[in-house]
């Protein structure tokens, strides 16, 4: 594995060039940056060529077939949200007479920021070399083609570039008057390009080459794939000689525009004009990421996976002008807003020091809830890129919004901002008891996390996100000087700490019950259970739910309890937000293990039987028809580390990240998939939440309180880890970097910042701590406080 360095970069080479390799800058880049090379029976499977305002998807052989459900066979190809410039695109060599398609990839790497494909015309002994990145903050993306002539003779060639035009509204563009068109396609003499509009709309599309083509054709077909839609193709053909064992380069600009023609052109040109200063910016930005919440750990596998998830992170940035900028759910299905994807991944991506997008979602998210929820603080669950709002909110995001926005406040010290979103915090929890808990007992009744249709009733992971709000809701309130209120929401978690311990508990299961209903209300759910069981022929399930079945048929119909049916992953999130009592806790992370395969954790705890534990196998070619039956995701898994570690058991957590672990890569290079290995989104925001929130905060131990100017220092590391470092965390105007070994004295803890006055609490009860290095401050028998740019101590 190549390390990632920073970079001195001239402008990309965008004429035709007669020289090695070695002085193509794009080439020289990437020859120098960290990479991952595809696996070949993954080939005909999804990338993505990330970009906060245009993206591209194919598949790793270089084509750009149909493919995505959210809007069947769309959600591949070029997207400059909120609208699809184009399906793809193909090239063609020609000579002699004869025609030979780049569409069948020997071999597809993946960079942080960029991706090539590798393609090899053995009939004419020529290597071609696809390679592609998107500029930031511009509406285009940048292909280009390196032939490697690999004989003594020169060879003169026709090389055609065919773009395939698919102008098109993203996922509910109906809804906001966006109604799809046939395109049109024309050509442009004084830019040599090709033009693509929407017969009905200002929907642009241009592309080009900066070298001149020798013959242009309207809707063209040249190694065209099958395609749905109202697009249009044209082709670019232009003569080359690729000199005795040299190379020639080819560039290509593919822009676009909602707005305008000219302003699709107006980006044509400028990333024509500066794509070299573009990538090396790009490329240094990327570079800053590695650096920052930089890992160092004995397990490489997993700190390669945790930069990468990093590098994820950035790539699902989407800026739609006049809607806002942040993090979408995930490539390719859900390039959209969420509120509970948001509410994971901003956490996460608060703990690597990403502030500047976790602000800008927040307030896209805050703004538009309030807007489409007439301010009463209930949190959307999805909007579309044009601004449609599809569910205007489950009821987890509205106490999951409290948590976030008091983790942020943690990490930042922004009054401003707690000033800013506080009353949607406080309306929200209003909102969510008075409008959604008719009995008045604090358990809101409606779906959360498991969308299970009947399944909505006082749900479990509901109740610990309640629970956690009112706890985060109390420190805010306390902040601002609201004193009462705060009395108000600890009185009202109290309360529900005893009602998810003490009604939420099913001694029978070890297990925290999926929800609290009826039993009238719980049998149709166990008739549906057991079908999907007996469906899915998972025996066991069948024989547990028969058995309760039995025994709730003896029940009152109109006695409420907790159930447990599905074994659904949110039963562990009582050990998540730390509100189970410490003996339950250990045995419902008991009772969670079983449901488990290579990769993490079920979903629904029901889909898993015997074979589950040792398959290691693919998931998406188990699927006939995208479905989530079945399904092993990271933030499940996630969730479960993150619960070990809160009752002390890191050992356990880190056997779950390293599950989760195993995901990486298996499909998509550099990046872990929704349903693990190789299902679902390629890429996916909450995959930050199930990495940042164990490592950063959990095993190095950092719980920022920014408004303190303070930092606890308390780590729990994994047994088998005597040594590990995280460098450059944010915390307020302080970053700190924190060194980690075991020594035979001790814990010897190595703690650099940059802000020397910055107070480091170091929590030591049951030990003793020698202070080697640094400012005492303050020392009692539990902890000691000390400040200074590097502190040193040894805890044993």
């Amino acid at each position: 594995m190549k390390k990632f360095p920073l970079l001195i970069l001239g402008a990309l080479c965008i004429y035709a060039c007669n020289n090695a390799p070695q002085n193509n800058s794009f080439s020289q880049v990437l020859s120098n940056t960290e990479s991952i090379v595809g696996k070949p029976e993954y080939l005909a499977s999804p990338y993505l060529t990330p970009g906060d305002k245009t993206y591209m998807v194919g598949h790793q052989d270089g084509t750009f077939p149909d493919l995505g459900w959210h809007v069947t066979g769309e959600m591949g190809g070029i997207w400059n949200h909120p609208i699809k410039l184009m399906d793809g695109f193909s090239a063609q060599i020609s000579k002699e007479g004869a025609d030979y398609c780049l569409d069948s990839a020997k071999q597809f790497v993946n960079y942080p920021f960029a991706n090539s494909h590798e393609f090899e015309v053995e009939a004419l002994k020529l290597t071609a070399t696809r390679k592609q990145f998107v500029p930031d903050g511009e509406e285009a993306v940048y292909v280009e083609y390196e032939l490697t002539n690999n004989s003594e003779k020169i060879q003169k060639l026709t090389f055609t570039f065919n773009g395939f035009v698919d102008l098109r509204p993203v996922w509910l563009g109906e809804r906001s008057e966006m109604i799809d068109a046939k395109d049109e396609v024309k050509w442009n003499e004084s830019i040599q390009a090709i033009e693509g509009k929407d017969a009905n709309n200002d929907w642009h599309v241009v592309y080009a080459s900066t070298l001149k083509p020798v013959t242009h054709e309207l809707n063209a077909s040249t190694c065209d794939y099958k395609r749905n839609g109202m697009g249009a193709n044209a082709s670019l053909s232009y003569s080359v000689e690729v000199p005795p064992y040299g190379n020639i380069v080819l560039p290509f600009v593919i822009a676009g525009s909602d707005e305008s023609r000219a302003e699709a052109i107006s980006s044509l040109k400028k990333v024509q004009a500066n794509a070299g200063e573009m990538l090396q910016t790009k490329a240094s930005r990327y570079q800053a990421i590695a650096n920052q919440a930089k890992l160092t750990v004995p397990d490489k596998k997993l700190e390669e996976a945790f930069r990468w998830v990093k590098y994820n992170t950035d790539w699902l940035i989407n800026d739609i002008d006049g809607l806002g900028r942040g993090i979408t759910a995930g490539n390719p299905d859900y390039p959209w807003f969420f509120g509970a994807d948001s509410e994971y991944a901003l956490q996460g991506a608060m703990a690597i020091g990403m502030k500047d997008i976790v602000y800008s979602t927040i307030q896209m998210i805050d703004s538009v809830s309030n807007a489409v929820n007439n301010g009463s603080g209930k949190i959307i669950h999805e909007m579309s890129t044009n601004g449609v709002v599809f569910n205007p909110g489950n009821l987890n995001e509205t106490p999951q919004y409290a948590t976030l926005i008091w983790e942020v406040f943690k990490w930042t010290g922004d009054m401003d901002f707690l000033r800013k979103y506080y009353p949607t915090v406080e309306a929200g929890l209003d909102w969510l008891l008075k409008e959604n808990d008719e009995d008045g007992n604090l358990l809101a009744d409606g779906y959360g996390m498991m969308e299970i249709h009947g399944l909505e009733s006082e749900m479990i992971d509901v109740a610990a996100y309640t629970y956690k709000a009112f706890i985060d809701a109390a420190e805010m309130a306390e902040v601002l000087g609201k004193t009462e209120q705060a009395v108000d929401y600890r009185g009202k978690a109290g309360k529900l700490s005893e009602i998810i311990n003490n009604d939420f508990w099913v001694d029978e299961f070890n297990s925290y019950a999926d929800f609290i209903g009826t039993a009238k209300e719980a049998k149709h759910l166990i008739e549906g259970a057991i079908v999907r069981a007996d469906t899915l022929n998972k025996p066991w399930a069948v024989e547990e739910l028969k058995a309760t079945q039995r025994r709730v048929s003896q029940y009152p119909a109109n006695k409420k309890q907790g159930f447990v049916l599905y074994h659904n992953w949110v039963v562990n999130t009582p050990m998540e937000v730390g509100v189970a009592d410490p003996e339950k806790a250990i045995a419902a992370l008991n009772s969670g293990s079983r449901y488990v395969n290579p990769f993490g954790m079920f979903v629904t705890g029901i889909d898993r039987d015997e074979s589950a534990g040792t398959d290691d196998s693919g998931f998406a070619k188990k699927m006939k028809i995208f479905s989530y039956t079945g399904a092993v995701m990271t933030l499940p898994t996630g969730v479960q580390a993150i619960a070990e570690n809160n009752y002390g058991r890191p050992d356990n957590a880190l056997e779950y990240l390293q599950r989760m672990t195993n995901s990486f890569s298996y499909a998509l290079p550099g990046s872990m998939y929704e349903v693990s290995p190789d299902f679902g989104m390629h890429a996916q925001a909450w995959n930050i939440y199930s990495y940042a929130v164990p490592l950063v905060k959990q095993f190095f131990g950092i719980e920022p309180m920014a408004h303190l100017n303070q930092a606890v220092i308390q780590p729990k590391m994994p047994s088998t880890w005597e040594e590990a470092s995280l460098e450059s965390i944010r915390v307020g105007d302080n970053e700190l970097s924190i060194s980690y070994q075991e020594t035979a004295e001790g814990v010897r803890l190595v703690v650099t910042q940059t802000n020397a006055a910055f107070r480091l609490v170091f929590p030591h009860e049951g030990a003793s701590i020698k202070v080697i290095q640094g400012s005492l401050l303050n020392e009692t028998k539990g902890q000691t406080e000390l400040s200074g740019a590097e502190v040193e101590v040894l805890i044993n």
